[in-house]
């Protein structure tokens, strides 16, 4: 199997379904976030504050070049991963791309209490959802071999929904 790759919005699913289908496969899972943190030593936020975005996203394509080279993989991106566009040849190149797409709404439930992102803190984070996901959502859909709506379904139905559509189409 090609290695799998998933973009979205924080809060998507991304992490979650990864894991899982990574599981159902026998294949390994990665997170490209966790990844940083793990090369690092320090949390996405700390990079953030002393590195700004730009210094995180050129450590993240780093490490998404290093993780496009594995074979038998799963990996959840950053929600910006895509916004350079080497990350996006790498991601096109090496496996396929799935876009967990989520409503601004369901997002926002879902990350409303996290302040481990660093794009969602000060000020109202449900706007700061809504023009991310405009300003992606072009990017995410163009990149991705295949879109999945998340929604009230559990984790585990979109997990099914996916290994369905990849064995059907492999």
């Amino acid at each position: 199997m090609e290695n799998i790759f998933f973009i979205g919005l924080m809060g998507a699913g991304k992490t979650t379904i990864g894991r899982l289908i990574a599981k159902q496969l026998g294949m390994t899972f990665y997170d490209s976030d966790q990844e940083i943190e793990r090369k690092t030593g320090v949390k996405i936020p700390l990079i953030f504050e002393l590195e700004g975005e730009s210094g995180f996203r050129k450590r993240e394509s780093v490490v998404i070049d290093e993780l496009c080279q594995l074979k038998n993989v799963v990996i959840a991106t950053g929600g910006g991963a895509v916004l350079l566009p080497e990350n996006r040849q790498a991601l096109k190149n090496n496996g396929k791309v799935i876009y967990l797409r989520g409503n601004v709404h369901d997002l926002w439930i879902r990350t409303r209490h996290d302040k481990s992102r660093p794009l969602l803190q000060g000020g109202n984070m449900k706007q700061k959802l809504e023009k991310l996901y405009l300003e992606r959502d072009p990017i995410y859909s163009n990149l991705a071999d295949y879109i999945v709506n998340t929604g009230p379904q559990s984790a585990n139905d979109i997990t099914q929904y996916i290994n369905q559509m990849l064995t059907n189409k492999s």
